[in-house]
């Protein structure tokens, strides 16, 4: 469930960008706090807790990427939507990997925005200690032991690596390419068929009993966990 009113920091240079998101938010019942640099970014997340954050990459002092690898560091998990006017997926993956949730490009339309941000704010919390949570999954970074519904899962431990990818990053989608580089990395064995083989054998040993997948296919764009069922645009092949 959405929080009806959520307390959101807009850290963005654009003082008439940061004046507009801002209204929008408050237009939806949420209390928000603006800064324009990064100095006064870290200064109010030093102090004060947030149920969202909104930064914009480039700003002076220290950059939202900056911000954003500094927060994750220190614990911080609050769900970090990235404004920017960087184009390249490239950029995006940056930021995702450096502790961002979600990206958005300017310019960008507000009922995007809004959306995003309802997004983000029904996320539910997935990471406690050393354990990942989605569904009735529970992935022990430590340990590596999964379980479903309390009893063990065994997988190997390429399926592991790509099971805890996904859970580290829930409702994102990935494309293959994005995937085989950030879960095989220069292994040899990384090739699209070996990636749909080993998103097959998570299904089975995830999904037993489960009226649809956790991993689900995007048509033409990659895979995606969603943390809820339900989901109709998600394709499963």
């Amino acid at each position: 469930m959405v929080k009806v009113m959520a307390k959101i920091l807009v850290a963005e240079d654009d003082r008439d960008l940061a004046e507009v998101v801002s209204f929008a938010l408050q237009s939806k019942g949420h209390m928000v706090q603006v800064v324009h640099d990064g100095k006064q970014c870290s200064d109010y997340l030093s102090t004060c807790e947030y149920d969202l954050i909104i930064l914009d990459w480039m700003m002076p002092w220290k950059s939202g990427l900056e911000i954003c690898q500094w927060f994750r560091a220190k614990g911080g998990r609050t769900p970090i939507l990235m404004l920017t006017a960087k184009t390249k997926m490239d950029d995006r993956e940056l930021g995702l990997d450096n502790g961002a949730d979600d990206y958005l490009t300017k310019p960008f339309d507000q009922r995007e925005l809004a959306a995003r941000v309802r997004a983000l704010l029904r996320r539910p919390d997935v990471v406690v200690g050393n354990v990942l949570k989605a569904h009735d999954i529970q992935l022990d970074t430590v340990s590596c032991i999964v379980t479903r519904g309390g009893a063990e899962i065994h997988l190997r431990p390429k399926e592991f690596s790509l099971l805890e990818f996904f859970m580290r990053h829930p409702n994102q989608t990935f494309s293959t390419d994005a995937l085989l580089r950030r879960v095989w990395l220069d292994d040899s064995a990384a090739t699209p068929d070996n990636l749909k083989t080993h998103i097959k054998m998570l299904r089975q040993k995830l999904d037993t009993n489960r009226a649809e997948s956790m991993i689900k296919t995007i048509r033409r764009r990659g895979y995606v966990m969603t943390t809820q069922d339900g989901m109709s645009e998600f394709a499963d092949e």
